[in-house]
């Protein structure tokens, strides 16, 4: 076998559900051909991001590590920081207890992901949490266990991320009161009795649904409204926004209003072709708009950037990049859920799930990832079997 300088140097810079995909399936796309694979994380811990809000509300589960995920493989697992990238070199600066060092590459597959900010709204970096990884949700689980009966938790922020880390504090920390704050109604992906549903169960925890209304300062004890309200908070959970590290930014990369890669109908950046964009971390533009961070996307865009490699390593030419939406599945809490099937463009199908078949369906799509790496190990598993194809990447 060739040393690895001798061979073609692939760097994964990520390893959450879209980086540990792509360097799996890149591992099998060129180990014939000359690949040596390096993936880079900060953690050996998987980030289980489908269930953050499980770990808010201090649930007991168990932990994935990435060396695990992806042995039998010819990957070499980095535990480090990702400070700095010089695309000029095609060299990536490294952080971690033992000091700095770097990394070469030939490719670079960027899937470093993304988070909420904190710097949108005053007070939010100080007095605010986030979801954003294991501590973040280890010191809300903290936090909320410390608020005596009575007190209340504010949720800044209705999307998904919120209703679900709402439900789950609610039902989990029934003496609290829950208050859910954003500017729409929640669920507008969701078609007219998927959503009626979904607020209904709201209703039911006994959380307090506001919408229409701003929010334009986090205090220490409470939430400002635009308008001078405060709504009194023992603990605030903020949930907006999100964005994506400015690595590739101050690398000079073409990049998005949030810090996105953007990226040509193959997933490789328009400004640096060596380097290819997956999950959130990339701006993939579709006929209806650049593709939203899930896993349900960022699965299938990791598994078609180690084919595009693979076949650029074979003389071949890569393909576009092809990709629709299934579901959008919820939970409300740990008995109760809504999945709105939709379109391939994501707007909402005629058909949902409630109650205990979308509890089971959601629980499923959560445990999906580690069986999909498991049999990814072994095979290479076809994308149409990841996601529904949908049209074309745009340019």
């Amino acid at each position: 076998m060739k040393d690895s300088s001798a061979r073609h140097r692939i760097v994964v810079l990520g390893g959450g559900y879209t980086g540990v995909m792509a360097a799996i399936r890149v591992a099998r796309r060129t180990r014939r051909h000359g690949g040596h694979v390096t993936l880079v994380n900060p953690t050996a811990r998987f980030n289980e991001r489908l269930r953050m809000h499980q770990q808010a509300t201090a649930q007991e589960m168990t932990h994935l590590d990435i060396p695990t995920l992806v042995q039998g493989l010819d990957i070499e697992f980095v535990q480090a920081w990702a400070t700095a990238l010089d695309p000029e070199h095609n060299r990536v600066t490294l952080a971690s207890d033992r000091g700095v060092t770097s990394v070469d590459y030939d490719t670079l597959i960027y899937a470093i992901g993304s988070s909420t900010p904190t710097d949108l709204v005053p007070g939010a970096d100080l007095h605010a949490h986030t979801l954003n990884d294991p501590a973040s949700a280890a010191s809300l689980a903290a936090a909320l266990a410390e608020i005596p009966d009575g007190g209340t938790v504010v949720v800044g922020g209705n999307g998904l991320t919120g209703v679900e880390a709402a439900t789950e504090i609610a039902e989990s920390f029934p003496s609290l009161r829950v208050v859910l704050l954003g500017r729409d109604e929640p669920a507008p992906m969701m078609n007219a009795k998927a959503r009626a549903y979904l607020l209904g169960a709201l209703e039911r925890l006994g959380i307090e649904n506001r919408t229409g209304v701003e929010i334009t300062k986090i205090l220490p004890d409470a939430v400002e409204l635009a308008g001078g309200e405060l709504v009194a908070s023992d603990a605030t959970l903020w949930t907006t926004g999100f964005m994506a590290p400015p690595l590739a930014a101050d690398a000079g990369l073409e990049v998005d209003a949030q810090w996105r890669i953007v990226v040509d109908p193959q997933l490789r950046s328009v400004s640096h072709p060596s380097i290819l964009a997956i999950g959130d971390a990339a701006a993939i533009r579709r006929p209806w708009g650049v593709l939203h961070g899930t896993c349900q996307s960022g699965m299938p865009s990791g598994a078609h950037a180690a084919d595009t490699v693979g076949r650029l390593l074979r003389g071949k030419a890569p393909k576009p990049f092809r990709f629709g939406y299934v579901h959008q599945p919820v939970s409300l809490g740990r008995h109760d859920a809504v999945v709105q099937f939709t379109k391939a463009d994501d707007s909402p199908g005629r058909f949902h799930l409630t109650g205990a078949a979308a509890v089971k369906y959601k629980e499923t799509v959560t445990r999906s990832p580690s069986t999909t790496y498991g049999l990814s190990r072994r095979w290479v598993i076809p994308i149409a079997f990841l996601a529904r194809k949908g049209p074309r990447q745009i340019g």
